[in-house]
Formats: C-alpha cells, sequence, structure tokens
C-alpha cells in the first residue's frame, strides 16, 4: 500500500495527515484513522482538487480529501471500477457535441462506465469524465453513424457551465437497452411533472436562446412584474434557478442634483 501526503475535513477543518492506497481499499491515517473499500463507496463526488467520498454502512459515512491532481485521478480509478455502483465495460464519447457541432478533437475511448447516488462516471485509460445527475438535460436511445456503420448508442444531453453539451455511450445493443432504463430511472427527479402556461414557456424557451431580462422584456412586451412572475412560476418548478438578482434605482434628489449640474457644465 503507497502512502501519499493529503489533507482531510475533520471536525469542520483541513488536516494534513496521510493516505494509503492498495488494490481494493485505501487507509486514511489519524485523526480520522479510518479503512474504506472501494467495494463499500457507494458515491464519489468531485470538485477541483478534493473528492468526496460517501461509503455504505448502516449510517453512511462522508470523507472529504485533498490532494494533488495525480493522487486524486489514481483514486478515483480505483473507486469508479470497484464501488458498489451500476458499473460496465463500454465506449465513450465525453463531450462530444457542443453547440450542435461536434468538437473537434473528441474520440471514442475505451473503458468503464459507472452510475452512482450523484453522477455518471466515465474512467478510460487517460480519461476520467463525470456528468452530475442534476446536470443532466435528457437521456435518449438513439443511433449514429461509426465507421461507415449506423449503431445504436445512448445519448446524454447535459450542462457544463450552463451550456448544453451531448455525450455518447457505446456498447452491445442488450446491455445498452439496460443502460437506457437505468439512466432513466436515476434521473428520473429530473422529468417534469406539470405543464407550464403558455406565457412561461415562452419566457422558457427565450431564456435557454441565451436572451437577458431586458431582451425578453422587449420581446414579449412584458412589465417588469410580469416578466418577475413568469420567473417565479419557473422557480417555483425547479426549472430555472437564480443567476443574479437585478437592481432597480431611482436617483434622490441629491442625485438629480449631480446630473442637473453635469448637464449644465456640459452645455456651457
Amino acid at each position: 500500500m503507497k502512502s501519499v501526503p493529503v489533507k482531510v475535513e475533520h471536525e469542520g477543518r483541513w488536516v494534513p495527515t496521510t493516505m494509503g492506497i492498495g488494490e481494493d481499499r485505501i487507509r486514511i491515517a489519524a485523526p480520522l484513522d479510518r479503512e474504506i473499500t472501494y467495494k463499500s463507496v457507494v458515491d464519489l463526488e468531485e470538485k477541483k482538487n478534493q473528492v468526496t467520498i460517501t461509503a455504505g454502512t448502516d449510517k453512511d459515512l462522508v470523507y472529504r480529501i485533498a490532494s494533488v491532481e495525480k493522487v486524486l485521478s489514481v483514486l478515483k480509478k480505483f473507486i469508479i471500477t470497484q464501488a458498489s455502483a451500476y458499473r460496465l465495460n463500454a465506449f465513450f464519447m465525453s463531450p462530444a457535441i457542443r453547440g450542435g457541432v461536434l468538437i473537434q478533437d473528441a474520440r471514442w475511448e475505451k473503458g468503464a462506465i459507472a452510475v452512482m447516488k450523484t453522477g455518471i462516471w466515465f474512467v478510460g485509460q487517460e480519461t476520467q469524465v463525470c456528468i452530475p445527475l442534476a446536470d443532466v438535460a435528457g437521456i435518449e436511445l438513439t443511433s449514429r453513424e461509426i465507421q461507415e456503420k449506423n449503431l445504436d448508442v445512448v445519448k446524454i444531453d447535459h450542462l457544463i457551465e450552463n451550456e448544453v453539451v451531448t455525450s455518447f455511450v457505446l456498447c452491445p445493443m442488450t446491455t445498452l437497452q439496460v443502460l437506457y432504463n437505468f439512466l432513466k430511472e436515476a434521473t428520473q427527479d429530473s422529468d417534469v411533472s406539470e405543464e407550464l402556461d403558455p406565457l412561461t414557456g415562452q419566457v422558457a424557451m427565450l431564456v435557454y436562446s441565451g436572451m437577458d431580462s431586458s431582451a425578453i422584456e422587449n420581446m414579449l412586451k412584458l412589465s417588469h412584474k410580469d416578466l418577475e412572475t413568469a420567473y417565479d412560476r419557473l422557480l417555483g418548478t425547479g426549472l430555472a434557478e437564480v443567476l443574479y438578482i437585478r437592481k432597480e434605482v431611482q436617483l434622490t434628489a441629491k442625485g438629480v442634483r449631480y446630473i442637473s449640474n453635469a448637464m449644465k457644465s456640459s452645455s456651457n
């Protein structure tokens, strides 16, 4: 078991320690003094230079670990290929399409796909990709031309930095159908259970097209209050989130005096 330096979150603060990485488990030294088998892991999340590991026991235990990219890459690969998750060997291309155009250096990679509690993980020889389930916009069983043949694939539309991109998974059809069903079930919380009224639907479409609030008001001839009502409906159904709060201001008497004096100065 190779020992590497890491930091772990303990009692609300990050503490330097060491972690042993083995073929089937890790061991975190004091102050945690814990051993975690990869098979016990039910979820894995990443954020910059840290990972969050959830180990399934009678009560799920959460461990937050920070280290250099090389260490975390080795750790993630062991976990993804052995964790307690739906997993299969497959070819994947992620991301493959951005803005409706095939990404120039996108290519098929051979590896494994693992579906955990909060994310879909792809791991290849050189690549590790995580698609958070909360960012999945659509799952579709479709076909794609690969080496001059139409082959069945699972198409995953998802968000990266608020932009919709597409990834593909390729494996034998019998396995592909099972994967599709599993992914649909895993992302069912994102399904919309109620219809939007026509105006709110129009607003959602314009937001999707990239328009800001002022442009939407002008396009639909809406008052600020009407647009806010439509936004509240989108927020209430979970179809949108607040990007920032726009301020509406009016000048005080001091402000009016400043502008008046500035206009007089410029006219002289």
